[in-house]
This record gives C-alpha cells, structure tokens and sequence, in this order.
C-alpha cells in the first residue's frame, strides 16, 4: 500500500541549486534535477542544497538512488545555509554539527553529530527512492523508503529559525540522486484558487484575456510555467483540492 503523504496536494516546483553545491557535484537535466556526485573519483564528501525553503509549510519530495548505492556515506536531509557542503573526508556530512539533519544508507539517523539507528541500512548496488516528509506545522521530518512510511525521524524543527532546505551529499564516486515526486500543501485559499485557474487555462496569453486586476494577473503568472510544466509531463493526472497528510 502506497504510503506517502501529500497525493493530493499540489505539484512544487523546485530543484537543485545551481550556487549552493560542491565542486564535485555536477547538475544535469533540463530543469537540474539529477545531481551526479564525483564525476572522476572521489578524495571526500560532496552536497549539494536545494532551492526550495521548507519553514511553515508541509512538503514531501523524492530521491532516486542509481544502482550503485556503496561507500562511507550517501545522505538525504535538511539543512540551513550554514550546513556544510563539502568536506575533504570520508564522513556523515548531513548532521556533522547543529545546521542539518540526515539519514544516511547505513540506516542512522545523524544530527549534531550524534547518531542514532532508525531503520535497516540499504541493501548496497540496488536502486532505491527514498521520500522526505517536512511537516512544517508540527516542526517533524519524516522518512519513506520505495513508499513505505519509516516513520518521524526528527521533532522540533519550528524551533529552528533560520531557512531550511533540502540536502544531499555522497562520499562514493560517480553516483547520482535524481529529484522525483515535489509536492506540497496549499498555503492558503488563494493559493488553491491560483492552482484551479491555472489547470484550466493554456498558454499565459490567456491570463490577458481574464477579467481580472493586473495584479491578480501578475500573481496568477509567478506559479504558470511551473504547473503547465508538471501537466505537459503528467497530463493524466488530475489537480487535487485537498492535501493528504500522514
């Protein structure tokens, strides 16, 4: 039974940053959604940050893992601007000190640099994806494995007051992650109004032709390419008007 949480909530829009990776991290797709870490070999850790801030808001999004999941340390978490992302050792990056938190493929959970077991480590040359669940009102992050809820990994994430966002990393040479699944809760109603005009309109010529002020057209504008991006690639599924929680 599928267990993820979210389904129907609305598509995100968000993926790895361009800035905020290490030198060994190399982005590749249209939209640099596949990170491929230690294009040659590999003399220490490397991660890369995602674009999306995560505070207040309830997100869940997904990780796939190439075959060749092997190594010190493949990690999947979040961190501040302050978190490491790269080090010239083999370590546990993601949770190292106070400014992440990271689950790595040995199962552990990892945070100022304590660790602690939470689930069995992955099996190692076997393709995985593995889900993160930021639910920013209750302050948890919570973890799934090829949809199968592990359940809440960390608590009092309300408390940090500084952006979070999402973070990978990797020590093993020439692996890849690649961002799957984005969703997230609305933020408000207005927020479920703009996402039920956009699925009916069809090009940005059309918000023109709306009867609305320029400001509500300019609004409706911010979040166009993102959505009929998602519905070009998934036309057969259907925009939900209620979010789905664990």
């Amino acid at each position: 039974m599928d267990q993820r949480p979210l389904q129907y909530g609305c598509q995100d829009h968000w993926t790895w940053s361009k800035k905020d990776k290490s030198h060994e991290v190399r982005l590749y797709g249209t939209r640099h959604t596949i990170a491929h870490f230690h294009p040659n070999w590999s003399t220490g850790t490397a991660a890369v940050r995602g674009t999306r801030v995560l505070n207040n808001g309830c997100y869940y999004w997904e990780v796939a893992i190439s075959q060749r999941v092997f190594g010190t340390s493949m990690m999947f978490g979040i961190g501040t601007k302050k978190a490491k992302l790269h080090v010239d050792r083999f370590v546990d990056l993601l949770g190292i000190d106070e400014h992440s938190w990271g689950l790595s493929h040995k199962g552990l959970l990892w945070h100022k640099g304590e660790y602690r077991s939470y689930t069995p480590p992955f099996r190692e040359n076997e393709a995985t994806t593995i889900g993160l669940y930021f639910d920013g009102v209750k302050g948890n992050l919570s973890y799934f494995k090829d949809g199968v809820n592990l359940g809440v990994a960390f608590t009092g994430l309300t408390q940090v007051k500084e952006d979070l966002y999402p973070i990978v990393c990797s020590t093993a040479a020439k692996t890849e992650m690649t961002l799957g699944v984005l969703r997230r809760a609305y933020n408000n109603l207005q927020d479920l109004c703009r996402a039920t005009i956009l699925h009916h309109i069809t090009s940005r010529n059309d918000v023109d032709f709306l009867n609305l002020p320029n400001r509500i057209k300019h609004y409706l504008l911010e979040d166009f390419h993102g959505v009929k991006s998602h519905e070009n690639n998934v036309s057969s599924r259907k925009s939900g008007n209620t979010c789905q929680y664990v």
